[in-house]
């Protein structure tokens, strides 16, 4: 089974080029993994679901061997000509973590497979510790081949590693496997580089969840969720 970013971004480049209404933009993406993704051939297709001029619901399923492995669906919303005016006194977005210049640094533990995605990463840590991380992240291949990845499709083929970054548990005794990535973007992100600051909480009976928000390096530009299925490892 693949990491679930690129596939995520995958769904993204898909649903951005089917039937796209001018004066529109990308706000939110909700994907859910149905089912392990293999690395091999996928297909995907997608359909539109609430036509409009100002909102539109495009959707997408992913298959591999005949068998439905991931869905998305995806709101579009229209863009002002002129930003609105915000009432006084109303929060700014929050700053970025500084980029730091250092050493490649790559989420390890005995038994993790390094290659495939994340040799095809590039990871800067800020913070890092159980259950909290702030790491800078870049795509270091493209998504596919020939074209050059959007903001939406850099932010997902990275987003989805929230939970690696700020993992609660020992990975060698548990495994937390995300059924969801819920990824929202109040702006497009500008440049390579993605920073994630993740948060993940474990409850008792072992579902969990986990809170990102992302990042360029101007400020904020939106926030992801994953939720986890916790099980132990046999």
């Amino acid at each position: 089974m693949q990491h679930g970013g690129p596939p995520a971004a995958l769904l993204a480049h898909v649903l951005s080029a089917h039937e796209p209404v001018p004066g529109t933009r990308a706000g939110r993406i909700a994907v859910d993994v149905l089912g392990p993704i293999p690395v091999g051939p996928v297909t995907v297709t997608a359909v539109t679901v609430r036509p409009g001029r100002r909102i539109q619901l495009v959707a997408a399923e992913m298959t591999a061997g005949g068998r439905a492995v991931a869905r998305a669906a995806m709101w579009r919303l229209a863009e002002l000509a002129v930003p609105p005016p915000l009432m006084a006194g109303t929060p700014g977005p929050e700053s970025a973590p500084d980029l730091p210049d250092r050493r490649e640094w790559r989420l390890t533990f005995p038994g993790a497979y390094a290659e495939g995605y994340l040799a095809a990463t590039e990871g800067r840590p800020v913070h890092a510790s159980p259950g909290e991380a702030t790491v800078w992240l870049r795509q270091k291949i493209p998504l596919v081949a020939g074209t050059e990845p959007s903001p939406l499709e850099r932010i997902l083929v990275v987003g989805d590693s929230g939970s690696g970054i700020s993992a609660a548990l020992d990975p060698t005794r548990y495994l937390f496997l995300n059924v969801d990535l819920v990824v929202t973007v109040h702006r497009d992100a500008e440049g390579e580089w993605v920073c994630l600051r993740s948060r993940t909480v474990i409850g008792d009976t072992g579902t969990g969840l986990v809170d990102t928000t992302l990042f360029d390096r101007s400020g904020a530009v939106g926030h992801a969720t994953q939720t986890l299925l916790v099980t132990p490892r046999t």
